[in-house]
């Protein structure tokens, strides 16, 4: 329980001892169930009065975290038909929820080369339902100003903070430039309800599957968002002819049930890879920022891997070709050719 400040672990208690006797919880069974990259902490407790036996408490501490998105788009995901954790009892000005729980076995632990296709079926399901959902004015929108806070990650923590590298006048200038074909392309896509970081780490192994986790940060923006966080993990890598085919496939179960996808598979696909530059350049920069701000330091390992997706895709489309040369000049690598669309 050291994780937890005292006087924050205090209140949690307090908090969890005047809740009605009915749940069957057991307050003295808390324990740390889970940490994510944020402020938010998550416990596991015994409590005899709901379904399997054990409950969540999400500890987010004001000011830092707002509860409300959580509770909002959770609704969401329940009014679609999804596994989402429901909400047993809450304390916004505290920033406390009791949720249900979805268990310990993420996709992450769980995924491998035998059960990865019916995972991913099922995880792809799951988010065209989610998509399927989307109206207008529920969540607020991956708009212009959000995808450029974002992409300006890249150059202030993992150029600047992470490297020691101040971007120069002339890849400023292809930054800028770039930033600007990105952008462009996530604006031009049909929006739809975006979860933001659908990725095997925050689905869960559940009946029916998934369990959907890490939620709070949905917005309404590209169709192509979700798919490739799902594809292109931060912690986990496929070969591209299986990310292709589950790219494919997501696609063709996205036009059967009338999504507005690209009609033509190449189209979409660009969608794909030029939405995952964007997201995997951001990541590259809230891993960073992850390290140096918050005292995280296990995110760093998995930056080699975001490099990698993103100089793949820079080096696949003549338009990008300025970003794989900057990549290459910061990270010291002999320049590659190589365009396939």
């Amino acid at each position: 329980m050291t994780q937890t400040p005292e006087p924050r672990l205090q209140a949690l208690q307090c908090w969890l001892a005047a809740l009605p006797s009915e749940l069957g919880l057991r307050a003295a069974s808390l324990r740390p169930a889970s940490a994510d990259a944020s402020f938010r902490r998550y416990f596991r407790l015994d409590a005899r009065g709901v379904d399997g036996g054990t409950a969540i408490v999400m500890d987010a501490p004001p000011p830092q975290e707002d509860t409300r998105p959580f509770l909002r788009v959770a609704a969401l995901l329940h009014e679609a038909g999804l596994n989402a954790p429901r909400v047993l009892a809450q304390d916004v000005q505290q920033g406390f929820l009791l949720l249900t729980d979805l268990g310990a076995t993420t996709y992450l632990a769980a995924l491998n080369e035998d059960n990865a296709g019916e995972l991913f079926a099922a995880a792809t399901g799951a988010l065209i339902r989610w998509q399927l959902a989307s109206r207008d004015g529920a969540l607020p929108p991956y708009d212009e100003a959000l995808l450029r806070r974002e992409l300006d990650l890249f150059p202030q923590w993992y150029l600047g903070r992470h490297l020691g590298r101040e971007p120069t006048p002339a890849q400023r200038q292809t930054l800028a430039a770039l930033w600007r074909q990105l952008i462009d392309a996530c604006l031009a896509q049909p929006r739809v309800f975006v979860h933001r970081d659908y990725m095997p780490r925050n689905l869960m192994v559940t009946e029916p599957a998934p369990g959907i986790l890490d939620f709070q940060d949905a917005v309404a923006g590209p169709i192509a968002y979700d798919v490739v966080s799902l594809l292109r993990d931060a912690f986990v890598s496929w070969p591209e002819e299986r990310v292709l085919d589950w790219a494919i496939r997501y696609w063709e179960g996205a036009r059967r049930a009338g999504l507005p996808v690209a009609a033509d598979f190449a189209d979409f696909y660009r969608d794909f890879e030029w939405t995952g530059l964007q997201r995997h350049l951001k990541v590259l920069g809230i891993f960073a920022r992850i390290n140096y701000r918050d005292g995280k330091p296990q995110y760093l390992a998995d930056t080699p891997r975001f490099i990698a997706y993103a100089r793949a895709v820079a080096r696949r489309y003549r338009p990008l070709a300025p970003l794989a040369r900057l990549l290459d000049e910061i990270e010291e690598v002999k320049p590659q050719v190589g365009y396939t669309f």
